[in-house]
């Protein structure tokens, strides 16, 4: 059983993103660490990106601080390998097509799979263009991590069909961000995922708190926070590892409440 379906064996599954090397390298391997220790079932790693179309303010902020700071593809390769000595919780890279491509697709799951890396999401690429990308990350025994909205109506059944890992199920229209509200009838989504797979099924965009957390827990299999994560950190710098620690611990518990 592969170390991302395992994830969903402890309940719902809470998994928490951050932008790898912001503020600093050292820093996200610390953070990811603590992630691990206090309850995250999966964890997703940003590589930054100049250009990120589908993140919202905080996010963007986070990948340009880590490009200014120089962090690199290779850097987070490398990093996690490091983590892969300390850990087992699953790993998945988010990113946007262009670094895959100008690192070339070959190379980039070769060395991700060598690294431990579980899973991929690559926003940018639309399922009925992943082919490409999908018989790389296959050949490396990384999944692709499928995508589905509240747009994708009739595509859902079809996505779902081919997912890989989890599908990630997308509460609301518009860019990552915390969000009062979450309005999207994300429960009916999910009925059509069923109806053709028993894929893991985890919720993303727009979930900050403990409430959201346990009330979109009630029609998936988890959840999936990162832009009050993102914050929190550049709130803190590297003095943040203690404040994600507690707020993971309290967002695992809520999604199990």
């Amino acid at each position: 059983m592969s170390r991302i379906h395992k994830a969903f064996e402890n309940g719902k599954a809470f998994i928490p993103f951050l932008t790898g090397g912001d503020p600093d390298i050292a820093t996200t391997e610390k953070l990811i660490l603590a992630m691990a220790e206090n309850g995250a079932d999966l964890i997703e790693i940003g590589i930054p990106f100049s250009d990120p179309i589908a993140e919202g303010p905080v996010i963007q902020e986070a990948d340009e601080r880590a490009l200014k700071n120089g962090c690199t593809t290779d850097d987070l390769f490398e990093l996690v390998k490091r983590v892969r000595t300390k850990t087992e919780v699953p790993l998945i890279f988010m990113t946007y097509y262009n670094p895959v491509f100008s690192y070339g697709n070959e190379r980039f799951f070769k060395n991700a799979s060598e690294a431990g890396i579980d899973g991929i999401i690559v926003p940018d690429v639309p399922f009925e263009e992943s082919e490409e990308i999908r018989s790389v990350s296959k050949k490396y025994g990384v999944d692709l991590i499928n995508m589905i909205a509240p747009t994708s109506d009739e595509r859902i059944e079809k996505i779902a069909k081919a997912a890989e890992g989890f599908l990630y199920c997308v509460s609301s229209l518009g860019v990552t961000g915390v969000r009062e509200k979450i309005t999207t009838n994300v429960g009916e989504m999910i009925e059509k995922v069923r109806k053709v797979s028993d894929i893991p099924c985890a919720i993303g965009f727009g979930i900050s708190n403990p409430e959201q957390a346990h009330t979109m827990a009630q029609v998936s299999d988890g959840v999936i926070v990162g832009s009050a994560i993102v914050r929190l950190i550049s709130e803190s710098g590297n003095e943040a590892v203690e404040k994600v620690s507690s707020y993971v611990k309290e967002m695992k518990a809520a999604a199990n409440r």
